[in-house]
C-alpha cells in the first residue's frame, strides 16, 4: 500500500531502475545504426548482398528512399518523413523478423558493375568468378581474342553466362538451367543486358538436351552443398531454392557428372573452371588424377579449380 509520507531516497531508487527509453531514429544516420543494432539482436545471416551489416543495411536504406547508392555521406543527415519511416520500418521487418534476403527484397543483385533482377526463383549471385573472369582466364588461352563459344552450367539468373559474354564479346554462350523457373529469370537479364543474339539458354541437365559443339571455355557455379548441411543453413538461404545449393550426400553429384560430359564438348585448348565453395580438399582426394589446378582469390579462399582439355580426355573417371 503507498504511504503518503515524503521518503526521497525510495523514489529515487525507483527512477534509477527505470529503463529509459532510446531516442526514436530521426535521420537517415539514426536509422543506419538503429539498423546495424538490430542485425546483431536477430543475428541476421550475411553474405549473401554484403559481408557487414553496415554495408548491407545502408544498401536497403538507400534502396528503400529510392536514393542513389553513391550517395555522399552527407545524405546520412537527411530527415525522414512519416512515410519514409513507414516503408523502413516495413522493410528492416522483412528483412530481420523474417530473414528475408536482401536481394529479394529490392529484387536486384549486382557483380561488379553489372546488375541483375533476382526474386525467389533462383539463388542470389555471388561468385568468384568475378574477379577469376576478368583477371585470370585469359591466361590460359591460346588468344582469348579467337574464343568463339563458351558455356555456363547451372546457370541461374543467367549471371555468370553474361559476364562471360562480356568479357569475350566475339563469342557465342550457351547458358544451361535445369530449372525452368530459373531459365525465366535469367531471359530477362539476358533481354535486359541485351544479349539476345549472341546467347541461348537451355534447359537441360548438364548437357543432356544440349546439342553437341567444342567450347572454349565451359563454366560452372554448381550445387555443391552437401545436403545435410543445406538444411543447417540460416534462415536467409532457406528463401533460396534448394535445387540451386543441394549437391548430393558429399556435394560432388553435379560436378562428378559435369566432369565426365566435359570430357567430349572441350577444345583441344578448352578449359573447365568450377567453383566449389569448401570442398577444396573432397574434390583433390576424388578428382586426384586430374592434378586439379586451384585458381588464386583475394581473400585466399582459392576455391575455384581448373582443368585443361588434354588432362580430362585422358582421365579414367
Amino acid at each position: 500500500m503507498a504511504s503518503s509520507s515524503k521518503k526521497t531516497k525510495p523514489r529515487q531508487a525507483s527512477v534509477a531502475k527505470k529503463k529509459i527509453p532510446s531516442r526514436t531514429p530521426v535521420t537517415l544516420g539514426d536509422w543506419l545504426k538503429h539498423a546495424i543494432a538490430r542485425y546483431k539482436e536477430t543475428n541476421a545471416a550475411l553474405g549473401q548482398v554484403a559481408t557487414n551489416a553496415h554495408d548491407e543495411a545502408l544498401y536497403l536504406l538507400l534502396r528503400t528512399l529510392a536514393l542513389p547508392l553513391d550517395s555522399k555521406p552527407s545524405v546520412l543527415k537527411r530527415k525522414l518523413s512519416t512515410g519514409e519511416v513507414m516503408a523502413v520500418e516495413n522493410v528492416l521487418a522483412r528483412r530481420l523478423d523474417l530473414h528475408m534476403p536482401a536481394a529479394y527484397i529490392t529484387r536486384e543483385a549486382f557483380l561488379g558493375e553489372y546488375r541483375f533482377y533476382v526474386d525467389e526463383r533462383v539463388i542470389i549471385p555471388r561468385s568468384y568468378f568475378l574477379e577469376i573472369i576478368p583477371q585470370q582466364l585469359n591466361a590460359w588461352l591460346p588468344d582469348p581474342t579467337k574464343v568463339k563459344r563458351v558455356v555456363d552450367v547451372c546457370t541461374g539468373s543467367g549471371c555468370l553466362a553474361i559476364l562471360l559474354a562480356h568479357h569475350f564479346p566475339s563469342a557465342k554462350v550457351d547458358a544451361i538451367d535445369l530449372s525452368p523457373d530459373a531459365l525465366d529469370v535469367a531471359r530477362m537479364n539476358v533481354r535486359n543486358h541485351k544479349l539476345t543474339r549472341r546467347l541461348t539458354l537451355h534447359e537441360s541437365d548438364v548437357f543432356d538436351a544440349v546439342p553437341k559443339v567444342k567450347y572454349d571455355v565451359i563454366l560452372s557455379n554448381p550445387p555443391y552443398e552437401p545436403s545435410a548441411h543445406c538444411k543447417a543453413l540460416p534462415p536467409e538461404f532457406h528463401h533460396e531454392p534448394l535445387m540451386a545449393l543441394d549437391g548430393g550426400k558429399d556435394g560432388l553429384d553435379i560436378i562428378r557428372k559435369l566432369l565426365r560430359q566435359a570430357r567430349d564438348r572441350l577444345q583441344p585448348h578448352g578449359v573447365v573452371l568450377i567453383e566449389v565453395g569448401g570442398l577444396q580438399e573432397a574434390m583433390d582426394r576424388e578428382f586426384k588424377a586430374l592434378d586439379l589446378y586451384w585458381m588464386h582469390t583475394a581473400d585466399g579462399c582459392n576455391c575455384v579449380c581448373l582443368i585443361q582439355a588434354g588432362r580430362l580426355r585422358a582421365w579414367k573417371g
